[in-house]
C-alpha cells in the first residue's frame, strides 16, 4: 500500500521540474519515494542552503516549478538565508523537508513553521489522510502568490500506509490581471495620451515584464511611440530591438545613458519595483519627468510616481497599442535622434588592463571577459561589489539568462550553487559565474556541485580582491577600522583542481588567453573552468560610489 511520502512524490512528481537536495534521516523516505517513481529529476547539492539557492536559479533561469528538499532541524535552519531570499525575489518554489513527529519535538527540534513565517513563507504539514490534496495546495499557493512554500512530512507519518495514490489535478490560477472598470480605462487611456503628446518618451521595463511575456507588446509600444528603452538590471534583453536600448540603468548603467534618460519628458515603467538601485537613489530621473507606473503591485513602489496602472504588464502594454493606434499619431523621433550606441559605452580605465598599484584592473577584465564568452550563455552573480561588472560588460539575450541571487536579500554567498540550477535548466548554454573571494568561500560546499553538474557548460569568475570589498569601499573610505574588512589572499584556484576542474590564476589580461583557448574546445572535451582574477581593490564600482555618496 502507497506510504504518506509516496503520496507527496507523486503529486509533486506531476508539477515539479526538477529536485535539488541535500538527504537526511528527516527527508529520506520521500526522496526513496521519488528516485522509485523516476517521474523528476533530482541533483544531490552539498549544502542544504544550496539546494534552495539551485532551484531558485532553475525558476529564474526556466521559468518551470522547482523544489529544494532538506531533513529537520539543523538541515531546515540551513535553508533559512536562501529561503528569505527566495521569498524577498518572488520565486515559486516548493521546500520539502522533514518534521518533527506528531508526538510533539525531540531535544534537537525547533519550531520550523515559526521560523519560515519569519522570513515570509508559509508552511503546509501534511498528515495520514491528506498527503496529495496538502502537498497540491502547496503547489498552488507557491504559483498563485510567486513565492516560495514549504512542505513538511512529520517525520512518524513518512511510512504510514494512505492508500490508493489519487491523481494530480491542475493548479488552478489566477488570470493576468487586467485594468477593468470606468476608472482603469481612464488611466490607461491618460497614459496613452501621455505617450502620444511625449517629445522624448522613455519605456523602462524590469523582470516583471518579462514574467508576464511583455517583450513583444512592449516592442510594439516603443515602436509606435519612438521611445528609447532601458532595463532594470534583471530585464537585460526584454525589449526584442536593442538598436535603441540604453541598457541597464541606475548604478550598473553607463553615464551618458543616464544622462540622456534625465531628459525624457514621459517615462513609463513595467514590470519594476524602481527600488533605490535603479532608481540612482532618486536621481534616475529629472524633477520634470512624468512617471507612470504599471505594476501588479497594490500601490506605486515609489514616491516619484505620479500616476499608478495597476495590472499585468503584457496586458496594460497591448492595451496601450490598442489605444494609440486609434489615435492619429506619429512616433516620436526622439530614438533615431541620439547615438544609443555609443551611449551605452562603460569605461575601460588603462590600456594595459592594470590599475595604478599594477594589479588587474576589474573593468578592463570584465570587458575582455565577455569578448571571449561564448554567445550562447547564462550569468549568475552572486553577491558583493563586483555585481556592476557582469551586468555593464557581459551582454546577455534575454531576462532568463541573468540571475543575481542574493542581491535582494543584501545577501553573499550564494553564487557556486546558483550554477546547477541554471545549468540544469539550460543544459546547452555555458553558465558563467561572477563571485567574490569572501561569498566564494562561503559557499565552497557546493563548488563541488557547479563543477559535477555544468561540467564543461560552467565558467567561474572570482573577483578576488582579498577583501568585503564593499565593506572596504564604503565604511572603510568612512575611516572604520578595515582589518575586519580583509581576507588573507585565497588560492581558488587550487581548490577548484581540488573538486575536478581546470583553473588558472589571472593577473594581466594576457593570462586571460587561457579563456579563449578553452571556450574553442568541445563542450564534451572541457572540464569546468575556474579564473581567479587577483583584481585591484582600488577599483570602485560606479554604483558603489553613490551608495557611498548617500551614506556620507
Amino acid at each position: 500500500m502507497p506510504s504518506v511520502s509516496a503520496h507527496v512524490a507523486a503529486t509533486l512528481a506531476a508539477h515539479v521540474q526538477h529536485v535539488f537536495g541535500v538527504m537526511g534521516n528527516g527527508n529520506a523516505y520521500v526522496l526513496d519515494a521519488l528516485e522509485r517513481q523516476g517521474a523528476v529529476p533530482y541533483t544531490p547539492m552539498r549544502h542544504e542552503g544550496g539546494a534552495v539557492v539551485a532551484a531558485d536559479a532553475f525558476h529564474r533561469a526556466s521559468g518551470g516549478l522547482a523544489a529544494a528538499t532538506a531533513t529537520y532541524g539543523a538541515g531546515f535552519t540551513n535553508t533559512l538565508t536562501a529561503l528569505a531570499e527566495a521569498v524577498q525575489a518572488r520565486i515559486p518554489l516548493i521546500l520539502l523537508v522533514g518534521d518533527e513527529p506528531t508526538s510533539g519535538p525531540r531535544p534537537w527540534g525547533v519550531d520550523q513553521i515559526a521560523l519560515a513565517s519569519a522570513v515570509g513563507a508559509r508552511t503546509y504539514t501534511v498528515g495520514r489522510a491528506d498527503a496529495a490534496a496538502t502537498t497540491m495546495i502547496a503547489v498552488e499557493h507557491a504559483l498563485t502568490y510567486r513565492v516560495p512554500t514549504v512542505l513538511a512530512i512529520p517525520y512518524d507519518i513518512a511510512t504510514r500506509e494512505a492508500g490508493p495514490i489519487p491523481a494530480a489535478p491542475q493548479p488552478v490560477l489566477p488570470a493576468p490581471l487586467a485594468p477593468t472598470g470606468p476608472f482603469a480605462a481612464g488611466a490607461v487611456t491618460a497614459a496613452a495620451e501621455a505617450l502620444a503628446h511625449a517629445e522624448r518618451p522613455l519605456l523602462l521595463a524590469g523582470r516583471g515584464a518579462w514574467i508576464a511575456g511583455a517583450g513583444e507588446a512592449l516592442g510594439a509600444l516603443a515602436d509606435a511611440t519612438g521611445a528609447i528603452t532601458a532595463t532594470t538590471a534583471l530585464g537585460r534583453g526584454v525589449f526584442p530591438d536593442d538598436r535603441y536600448d540604453l541598457g541597464v540603468s541606475g548604478g550598473f548603467g553607463a553615464e551618458a545613458a543616464m544622462e540622456l534618460i534625465r531628459e525624457a519628458d514621459v517615462a513609463v515603467v513595467f514590470g519594476a519595483s524602481l527600488n533605490q538601485f535603479t532608481m540612482r537613489f532618486g536621481e534616475l530621473f529629472a524633477p520634470g519627468t512624468r512617471i507612470i507606473q504599471v505594476d501588479v503591485a497594490a500601490a506605486a513602489t515609489h514616491p516619484y510616481v505620479g500616476s499608478y496602472l495597476r495590472g499585468d504588464a503584457r496586458v496594460v502594454a497591448e492595451a496601450l497599442v490598442a489605444e494609440l493606434g486609434e489615435r492619429d499619431g506619429r512616433p516620436s523621433g526622439w530614438r533615431e535622434s541620439v547615438d544609443v550606441t555609443a551611449l551605452r559605452a562603460h569605461e575601460l580605465g588603462r590600456a594595459d588592463g592594470l590599475a595604478d598599484d599594477g594589479l588587474l584592473d576589474p573593468r578592463a577584465a570584465a570587458a575582455r571577459i565577455g569578448e571571449l564568452l561564448p554567445e550562447d550563455r547564462v550569468v549568475v552573480s552572486d553577491g558583493g561589489h563586483f555585481i556592476g561588472w557582469a551586468n555593464m560588460y557581459w551582454p546577455v539575450a534575454s531576462p532568463d539568462r541573468m540571475m543575481m541571487v542574493g542581491t535582494a536579500y543584501q545577501s553573499i554567498g550564494l553564487g557556486f550553487p546558483s550554477v546547477p540550477g541554471a545549468a540544469v535548466a539550460h543544459p546547452e548554454s555555458t553558465v558563467v559565474l561572477s563571485t567574490g573571494d569572501g561569498g566564494g568561500l562561503m559557499a565552497l560546499a557546493d563548488l563541488e556541485s557547479a563543477v559535477r553538474v555544468a561540467g564543461g557548460h560552467g565558467l567561474a569568475v572570482v573577483w578576488n580582491d582579498a577583501a568585503y570589498g564593499a565593506e572596504v569601499h564604503v565604511y572603510g573610505r568612512k575611516g572604520l577600522a578595515q582589518a575586519p574588512m580583509l581576507i588573507p589572499t585565497v588560492d581558488f584556484s587550487g581548490l577548484a583542481r581540488a573538486v575536478g576542474a581546470e583553473a588558472a590564476i589571472i593577473r594581466t589580461l594576457d593570462d586571460l588567453a587561457v579563456l579563449a583557448e578553452w571556450a574553442a574546445r568541445p563542450t564534451d572535451e572541457r572540464p569546468f573552468l575556474l579564473l581567479d582574477l587577483r583584481i585591484s581593490p582600488t577599483v570602485v564600482a560606479p554604483y558603489q560610489q553613490e551608495i557611498y555618496r548617500v551614506n556620507s
